[in-house]
């Protein structure tokens, strides 16, 4: 009996959700207690876009746990083992305050970045898994109901699906190259349609080139007789200030004034042939 006993399914998976959780991280803590890691200085420091690919690898890598975690539940609510509650409250307890200490740091620091939203996230939902955990060796130790381990690990890996849903859906976002949350394209077409000496906008496209980095790209024309150069530092100007664009691509030209050839026009015109 004693040599079939176990600390618990959902024991199992706390330190194997910390590791994931620091992972996921990757340079999260550590920016967050450098304050001096400017936005400049990291994004010149890795290729643009391998912050987001190392957010959905990470949250597919979680994915995969949550499943192997209902699969192991599946098979304990069947064949139910002895725990050791002792053993369970102990470890639910060190994971409980590593999580506590962990979401203070990155609570502390969090920015635009990806990846250290989905590491908050991720400690969040550990923190709450280490709660129910707790409770599960309360239980155990009181009752002796065994089946409360597989319980709690299933609400474990739910509470994992959760906090990665958002996370994945930003992350394929900005793979694809949709538009931000927040910023509709529209909108920022006829913003800029409307700024002075502007005669048409087109070919006008908003993605994120990495979380937290909207870019724009567009064909501005004015008229014939404006400044294409500062109406086009005004056209920036105005993107920051009111869409929180910083990275812009404007190619601008002159409209052409329409021209109309008559004798064109009348050789056309079937009354003149007349």
């Amino acid at each position: 009996m004693v040599g079939d006993a176990r600390v618990g399914l959902v024991a199992h998976a706390a330190p194997q959700g910390a590791s994931r959780s620091e992972q996921l991280g990757g340079g999260a803590v550590g920016r967050a207690l450098d304050p001096a890691h400017g936005k400049g200085r990291e994004r010149a420091s890795k290729p643009v876009g391998a912050e987001i690919l190392a957010a959905l690898a990470n949250g597919v890598t979680l994915v995969a746990l949550s499943i192997w975690i209902f699969i192991e539940a599946s098979r304990l609510f069947s064949d139910p083992q002895e725990v050791l509650g002792s053993w369970m409250l102990a470890v639910a307890a060190v994971g409980l305050l590593v999580n506590v200490g962990a979401a203070g740091i990155l609570a502390r620091g969090r920015t635009n970045s990806l990846n250290v939203q989905a590491a908050f996230r991720y400690v969040l939902a550990d923190l709450l898994g280490s709660v129910c955990t707790i409770v599960a060796a309360v239980v155990i130790l009181a009752t002796g109901w065994q089946r409360v381990d597989p319980t709690v690990s299933v609400v474990i890996g739910l509470l994992v699906l959760t906090s990665l849903r958002t996370i994945l859906r930003d992350a394929t976002r900005i793979l694809i190259g949709a538009s931000p949350d927040g910023i509709d394209p529209g909108e920022v077409g006829q913003t800029m349609s409307g700024h002075p000496g502007v005669r048409n906008v087109h070919d006008l496209h908003v993605w994120t080139i990495t979380s937290g980095f909207p870019a724009l790209s567009a064909h501005v024309l004015f008229g014939p007789r404006e400044d294409c150069h500062q109406r086009r530092a005004e056209l920036e100007a105005m993107l920051h200030d009111e869409f929180g664009i910083d990275h812009t691509s404007l190619q601008v030209d002159h409209s052409q004034p329409k021209r109309i050839e008559l004798s064109r026009k009348a050789s056309r015109d079937p009354a003149s042939a007349g």
